[in-house]
């Protein structure tokens, strides 16, 4: 018994420990057909895994941590179940990491380079993105399936 318990506190003990390297404050919009958020939230991350921390008036209210699945309060999934999901299942399994790291998204397919960042526009018969990328903030916006993506540095200049 003293073993099975042992094993438990350790399981559970390693799995609650984060050390990431980089926190951001950002202004999150997510608009998707199961989430809605607009408020502060957190990224954080590591070269392991990413965590997006929502807050509504103070308040924790959900958190999505990525490695190599994706978990949300109601639980883990692959990253494609998590497309399917919250998102739309025609995208690719680490778009939501790309635009949490501020990543081109689809390989970098259509990729225009701006002055402070760069600039996608992908369409097919399963999305119409615009995707954009600067110094401070993140915004894609996907006509097709209704899905906006916001994210802005709350000590942008």
């Amino acid at each position: 018994m003293k073993y099975i318990l042992l094993i438990f506190i350790l399981f559970f003990s390693a799995c609650s420990i984060k050390n990431y390297k980089h926190t951001q404050t950002k202004i999150i919009t997510i608009k998707s057909p199961k989430i809605k958020f607009s408020d502060v939230g957190y990224v954080r991350n590591s070269d392991q895994s990413i965590e997006l921390e929502l807050f509504m008036a103070g308040k924790s209210i959900e958190k999505i941590t990525i490695n190599h699945l994706i978990c949300t309060s109601e639980g883990c999934m692959g990253k494609n179940g998590f497309n399917k999901e919250y998102l739309d299942e025609a995208y690719p399994e680490d778009i939501m990491q790309n635009m949490l790291l501020s990543y081109a998204i689809y390989d970098g397919k259509n990729l225009i380079k701006t002055e402070s960042g760069f600039e996608q526009h992908i369409v097919d018969e399963d999305v119409d993105i615009v995707y954009k990328v600067d110094l401070y903030s993140v915004y894609f916006k996907d006509k097709k399936n209704s899905i906006i993506f916001k994210m802005r540095s709350i000590d942008e200049q």
